[in-house]
This record gives structure tokens, sequence and C-alpha cells, in this order.
């Protein structure tokens, strides 16, 4: 397994070693002792979500404060171009963005902490993602960061977003930042 901190070195692009035959493949998809030897606090994993979209989908960009949530993120089938943004007040790569193409193809993953702001756009013509989470899911400390804040200036594939009405109504990083949600406990 491979893995390569991105331009915000805290996201890691994790390129596991597949086994492809004439049968298919194989890959171990996770393996908490390799993981932890790169920081990811494979401890605090404590659920698996799936979900399925169709192309154009935009899901995010999702974020809990208080109650973090780190993200391992994997996709099963099709395509996706996921994006996470640094909102950490303290952080030197605070408002910056980084993206990876994830795919069923690649089977590349993203290790992506808390104090990020997640999201993902379905860019092949479907996706299945699976994304194992670190922290308890927490409906109260949920917020979405508007996917085209121009001040964060994320360059999105050229494609018409489909979004739910919540991520329709995601806030500015401004106005995160003055709801003081950009402040995160350190361990």
């Amino acid at each position: 397994m491979k893995v390569n901190p991105l331009e915000i070195p805290d996201i890691l692009l994790i390129e596991p070693a597949v086994w492809p035959d004439s049968r298919g493949y194989f890959f171990e998809a996770f393996q908490d002792a390799k993981y932890a030897a790169h920081g990811i606090p494979v401890g605090d994993f404590c659920q698996d979500n799936v979900s399925y979209s169709h192309k154009g989908v935009l899901r995010g960009l999702h974020v809990q404060n208080p109650s973090p949530q780190g993200k391992l993120v994997q996709v099963l089938s099709g395509e996706i171009w996921d994006v996470a943004v640094d909102i950490r007040e303290d952080s030197p790569s605070f408002g910056k963005w980084v993206a990876a193409t994830l795919s069923g193809e690649n089977h590349h993953q993203l290790w992506i902490p808390g104090g990020f702001a997640h999201g993902f756009l379905v860019t092949g013509d479907h996706a299945i993602v699976n994304y194992k989470v670190a922290g308890a899911y927490s409906p109260s400390s949920e917020f979405t960061l508007l996917f085209n804040d121009p001040e964060v200036g994320i360059q999105w594939p050229e494609l018409e977003p489909i979004l739910s009405e919540k991520d329709s109504a995601g806030k500015t990083l401004k106005q995160i930042r003055e709801a003081g949600l950009t402040n995160f406990m350190k361990d």
C-alpha cells in the first residue's frame, strides 16, 4: 500500500496493493495496523456508511463541530471527485481545499481527519461510496459548507450539480467562522 500526503499533508491518498488475475482482483481494503502506522486513528472507527448516487450528484460539504468525524472514503463502483476543505481556524491551510478522483477502477482511498468539510461530485454514471467514520454521527453538530463558496474557490468538474435541499442551503466559510465553528479542540 502506498500512502501519499496531498497538498494539505493531513489528507492522505491511499493506494492499496491490488492483485488482479483471470478471475478479477483482490485487495485489502483496511488493515488496522497498516493504517495506524500512518497516523490514522483506527481505534476511533465506529461506523461504515454506504451511499449510492447518480452522475452529477454533489453531496456535501459536510462537517461536524463539536464532535468532528474523520472519514476514510473509498468508491466501490463508479467514480467521484472527492474534496476536503480545511476549516480548522488555527491551521496554516485554513480555507484551502484538495481533491482526488476515487473510483472502483483505481481503488484509491482518501483519509480526511476531523476539522475538514468533506463532499464529492459523482463524475461517472453512478457511484457507490463507502466511508468508514472515526467518531459518531451527531446531527446537532453537523453543518454544511456551501459547495460553491467563492472565498474557498473549489474548481469543480464541469457538471450541473444535483444537490439536496440541505446542501443547497450551506453556509459560507465566513458565516461558519462568524458562528465560531472553525475552532476545533485538539486531542
